[in-house]
């Protein structure tokens, strides 16, 4: 099998044997073949079999073995270990960690000193076996016993009487690493494997002062190139682990070895040794960031402290562009926010001190950053790989990240400061600026403009008037020009006077297809904060828009974009204004479109049609002349008088009705188009709410001519939507019964023909018939409708594979339960089927469904409680009565339990209710008290 499985070239054959050698390594006969395959003549790969068979029983059957034999099998383990000592790696590790698996499970009561007999075996003289092979043995063996001891399966209670075990019998293991490592004769592979196992060791949460002379080796050992990245991973493992803050004596000591790395650090970045200023940078990045607040408890060390940041500011602006000529200034990010964060935990006066210490410092990395943020110049950045200008792009975000933190310490001093550099920069004729110092600066604006209010700051109105003197030469300048006068609308909406600054610079940045994202997300902010200080500005924004739609400069979601921008911008006109700039703005489409609603439907006028649907969509979303999406208090509402006659979005979507339909006519087939459509009307229903309402009749008729003919989701979507809206009102309450009444026939026809292909229609109308109870239960008195029909859809759908049609027919019942008293058509039939419904519930829970529906089979449980709760408890004793049922895994007494529990006096708390069914779920599956379901 083992031949089979490395040998042969057949996967099926492959897959087949490694099928087989999983269960061989499992079986009781693995405590024979084990030895067997160890033998000295065997190949490595099955040697390797063998060794993992002996760890896997061990491991995991544990229970398995006589306590007579654990001497045996520990004498045969270190005699194995001990013959593969010169021979194969692979091997030798597998043993040590078989071995490892048994100290575990035998310490402390039946192998009490483990590890110093461990010790003691291996530095016995063995003539067969050189000395150097068995130190190399004994090392093998010492690192991965923490490692296994990591992964090992120990009940809880075992792990942390063996963790302290071990803690102590580093008394066994550290003395000997300790020798190794000074001894003059020892070779560097010996070291490398010491370094190694004292990084696994320090894991255990031994106390740092133990590992104090250790660590000052693996400080020693930084100066030997071929040790150096094992002692940056020892140093940074012992100094990281979360005990360590316990030993601030011993930290204070670390604080010099650290800096006396500086000279070599500064060697190594200037003759571009990467990882070595890496691997010296992640040893100063540990000791600051883990223990900052434990060092700068010590006030009479401030000074070390101080020069240690200084050491790590000096990493943040490691010469070079991230990440083509340096990787390590990201590292340290991060402690610039745990030290800002315990510097401003401090009571006043204490911070007080600090902040006196460390503004200064924060300043100074403020500049750091901006430079270390600048673009290389245009020659360089064009050589770069995408992959390297994305790691760049998501360097920036961090860097923007870590500013807006660091304004809480510095505060509107520091925008100050970038505001007096950035004037500096433009207003020097002498010597002119790079764009790129220039970028930097804007952009550290931006990132504090984006997410803090800078509305009491008085540099904003200087900066608004510094911009257009930035000459842009370049694409990333521009950018972010314009995403700075972005990150500043709101401040604009305040001071309206300044929008005539930089709106001609967003306007002329549209018509740039390399500004796209960034031209017309500006608009759109700013349209949407100052819309009420733009119509003396709105003619000339519809004119270039209007432009740019036609040249076609734009990607299709910056079109959209776009079109609420509009949307926002003409909410705040006049009505009459309104309508005049939608006839020029709209005009053109519509003409496009009745010219397409004559052709023949292909692929290529179906995008075109479904452009044109969506920037209509789009422009509807936002054009709202009732204000209700304003945030704005009364005094901006009050600046547009109340509108007259009707909505100007109604009055455009009744021209283009005819038209809609046409299209519609042609495409009724095509799910995307029909979505397209009923989206207009959507997101008009939504913005325009009351004010749609001179067009319920006329959609409500097209909708079912729609839905009739060919059956999609999206028409029951808008359906519900005006259920939602419109139901509860008697003027309209004809044209919308109508309508619920012929998707519901249309649909329970369906459901008769098969309705497996159609899960979205299904889901649909799950949720149309909950949202109909839950607005309008009147629609459910119609004598047409037939209830018992929609009640045996419901309960199909229960039984559907795909988990949101299930959730969605939960909500319907969730709602039509509680409906049993006072509808009487509703409460016969759930009477006269509830039982089926009960079943198909249990049926669910019994492992039909997936777990994560559980909740929502609760809801119904607990609504059949609720309201026919003595039908309910024949119901499920008549249920729990079949063989089997709901699931061959739980039984009788198991049934009968949660029969007890579900009709007890806890029925009235939804959220017992939900635990019920969890448990009873888990048994129902054989899953209960297994490791898979410990987060469930």
């Amino acid at each position: 099998a083992l031949h089979q499985l490395y040998y042969d070239p057949n996967i099926e054959n492959k897959n087949l044997a490694q099928k087989w050698l999983m269960q061989a390594q499992v079986s009781p006969q693995a405590w024979h073949f084990s030895w067997l395959l160890l033998n000295m003549d065997k190949v490595p790969e099955i040697q390797y079999f063998g060794a993992s068979a002996l760890h896997i029983k061990i491991s995991r059957y544990w229970n398995d073995i006589p306590a007579d034999q654990y001497e045996s099998l520990k004498s045969q383990l270190f005699t194995h270990i001990t013959r593969f000592a010169s021979g194969s790696k692979i091997v030798l590790t597998r043993l040590c960690v078989a071995l490892a698996s048994l100290a575990l499970s035998m310490m402390p009561e039946a192998w009490p000193c483990a590890v110093a007999d461990m010790v003691r075996m291996f530095q016995a003289e063995d003539s067969n076996v050189d000395g150097r092979a068995r130190c190399l043995a004994l090392l093998e063996l010492l690192t991965v016993l923490p490692e296994e001891f990591q992964t090992s399966r120990l009940p809880q209670y075992r792990k942390g009487q063996v963790r302290s075990v071990l803690a102590q019998e580093c008394g066994s293991v550290f003395p000997l690493l300790e020798q190794l490592l000074q001894q003059q004769d020892s070779p560097g592979f010996i070291k490398q494997k010491v370094l190694k196992c004292f990084s696994s060791w320090v894991q255990l949460e031994i106390p740092l002062m133990d590992c104090e002379n250790l660590i000052q080796a693996a400080f020693t050992s930084l100066q030997d190139p071929e040790l150096f990245d094992t002692a940056v991973e020892a140093v940074v493992n012992a100094i990281s682990q979360p005990d360590a803050q316990r030993y601030v004596n011993t930290l204070l000591k670390l604080i010099p070895p650290v800096l006396g790395l500086q000279e070599q650090l500064r060697q190594a970045v200037q003759s571009g040794d990467m990882e070595t200023s890496h691997g010296i940078c992640r040893i100063a990045v540990a000791l600051g960031e883990n223990h900052s607040r434990a060092l700068l408890d010590q006030v009479e060390h401030w000074q070390s402290f101080l020069a240690l940041v200084n050491m790590i500011m000096f990493c943040t602006g490691i010469p070079g562009h991230y990440p083509v000529n340096e990787t390590t200034s990201s590292l340290t990010l991060t402690f610039w926010y745990t030290l800002q964060d315990d510097i401003l935990s401090f009571e006043p006066d204490k911070q007080a001190v600090y902040q006196q210490v460390y503004r200064p410092v924060y300043f100074q990395l403020v500049d750091v950053l901006l430079h270390k943020a600048q673009f290389p110049s245009d020659e360089e950045y064009g050589f770069w790989s995408s992959d390297e200008k994305e790691q760049f792009r998501i360097y920036r975000v961090d860097i923007s990240d870590t500013l807006m933190y660091v304004y809480e310490m510095l505060g509107a001093e520091l925008l100050s400061s970038l505001y007096d550099k950035l004037g500096r920069l433009l207003t020097n004729t002498e010597q002119p600026s790079t764009w790129q110092h220039t970028e930097a600066l804007l952009y550290g604006f931006q990132s504090i403009a984006e997410t803090i209010d800078v509305n009491y700051s008085d540099v904003v109105p200087g900066l608004i008037g510094l911009i257009p003197r930035i000459s842009i030469s370049n694409v990333q300048l521009a950018d972010t020009v314009m995403f700075t006068i972005g990150a500043l609308s709101e401040w604009l909406a305040d001071h309206p006077v300044m929008i005539n600054n930089v709106l001609p610079l967003v306007l002329q940045a549209l018509g740039n297809p390399e500004l796209s994202i960034s031209s017309v997300s500006t608009l759109k902010k700013i349209c949407r904060e100052c819309k009420y200080d733009l119509p003396p500005y709105a003619a000339n924004i519809v004119a270039v828009s209007q432009e740019v739609l036609m040249k076609q400069i734009h990607k299709t979601s910056q079109c959209m974009w776009l079109m609420q921008a509009l949307g926002f911008l003409l909410s705040a006109l006049q009505v009459e204004e309104i309508l005049k700039n939608l006839h020029s703005l709209i005009t053109p489409y519509i003409q496009q479109l009745e010219k397409l609603a004559e052709e023949t439907p292909n692929p290529s006028n179906k995008l075109a049609i479904i452009h044109i649907l969506g920037l209509l969509s789009n422009l509807f979303t936002t054009l709202d002349i009732s204000h209700h999406d304003d945030d704005h208090e009364s005094t901006e509402v009050k600046k547009l008088p109340v509108q007259q006659g009707p909505n100007p979005v109604v009055v455009v979507l009744q021209q283009v009705f005819q038209l809609i339909q046409k299209v519609l006519s042609k495409w009724l087939n095509d799910a995307q188009v029909v979505e397209s459509v009923c989206a207009i009307f959507e997101k008009s229903v939504k913005t325009l709410l009351d004010d749609f309402a001179p067009m319920v009749p006329q959609l409500c008729e097209m909708l079912g001519q729609m839905y009739s003919t060919i059956p999609q989701a999206s028409a029951i979507d808008l359906t519900r939507q005006l259920v939602h809206i419109f139901a509860h009102e008697p003027a309209h309450f004809p044209p919308i019964k109508a309508l619920f009444l012929l998707v519901t026939s249309v649909t329970l026809t369906l459901f008769q023909q098969g309705p497996r292909d159609h899960p979205d229609i299904v889901d649909s109308f799950m949720q149309l018939l909950a949202q109909a109870l839950k607005r309008k239960p009147d629609l459910f008195l119609c004598s047409n409708l037939d209830v018992k029909a929609v009640f045996q859809c419901g309960v199909l759908s229960l039984k559907f594979p795909e988990a949101p049609t299930v959730k969605a027919s939960c909500g319907f019942f969730t709602e039509l339960l509680p409906r049993c008293g006072e509808i009487a058509s509703v409460g016969q039939v759930v009477h006269e089927n509830g039982k089926v419904l009960l079943q198909a519930v249990l049926e669910g829970v019994g492992g039909q469904a997936s777990r994560s529906l559980m909740d929502h089979f609760a809801e119904i449980l607990f609504a059949l409680n609720k309201h026919c709760f003595s039908y309910l408890s024949i119901w499920i004793k008549e249920a729990m009565q079949q063989d089997g049922f709901p699931s061959a895994r739980v039984s009788p007494e198991q049934k009968e339990t949660f029969s007890q529990q579900i009709l007890s006096r806890e029925r009235v708390n939804k959220r017992r209710v939900k635990e019920m069914v969890k448990e009873f779920t888990l048994l129902c599956r054989g899953l209960h008290g297994t490791e898979y379901t410990a987060d469930y």
